[in-house]
């Protein structure tokens, strides 16, 4: 019989270990988990979604980063990469604040794809909202024109579904998104409105 071997590593050494590592690895209370690739669409939808709210927010007290930016859950001492991350708390914008994850984000927008849906769904969700900074979490579905929004409200956390030619609307940082912008170039089809 054959016993795996779980290693478990300090934050200090994944953060030392992940600023020179070839490739992106998450960490999960002394787990790290290496990341998959992206498939071209899941790049467009995340694109997309990072220019239309890179655009919005130009000039306004708030920042987003796609893709390569980490966000630090110290609840679950987890640091996730999401594939859009808006922040627009002064100690994330700071000079001195960390250069390489977030703690405080207000959006974080996730593309689905069939191997990381499970752990955005579940893992995710459930950690992201421990989060008392984040009002959104946005899961984009890279199948179909399907988008979910999961908002924080004075009653607690709700959820509303987005589908081909609607218009998404992104409260946390007042941002109305079409599908049709969203999913432009995606290479799926949407009825137009």
């Amino acid at each position: 019989m054959q016993h795996a071997t779980v290693t478990y590593y300090a934050e200090a050494d994944y953060l030392g270990n992940e600023a020179h590592a070839a490739n992106k690895h998450e960490y999960v209370a002394g787990e790290v988990f290496a990341m998959a690739g992206a498939s071209k669409r899941h790049g467009t939808l995340a694109g997309n979604a990072f220019i239309a709210l890179r655009q919005h927010l130009r000039g306004k007290p708030c920042a987003v980063w796609m893709a390569d930016m980490k966000v630090r859950v110290h609840a679950d001492s987890a640091y996730y990469y999401p594939d859009v991350v808006a922040t627009c708390d002064p100690a994330d914008l700071r000079q001195d604040a960390p250069k390489d994850f977030l703690q405080a984000p207000k959006l974080v927008v996730e593309v689905l794809s069939d191997s990381t849906e499970p752990v955005d769904r579940r893992e995710k969700l459930l950690s992201y909202r421990r989060m008392p900074s984040l009002d959104e979490y946005v899961l984009i579905d890279q199948n179909k024109a399907w988008v979910e929004v999961f908002r924080r409200t004075p009653a607690g956390w709700t959820q509303d579904i987005y589908e081909a030619g609607e218009v998404v609307h992104l409260a946390s940082v007042d941002l109305e998104l079409p599908m049709l912008d969203l999913y432009a170039d995606s290479g799926i089809e949407q009825a137009r409105v």
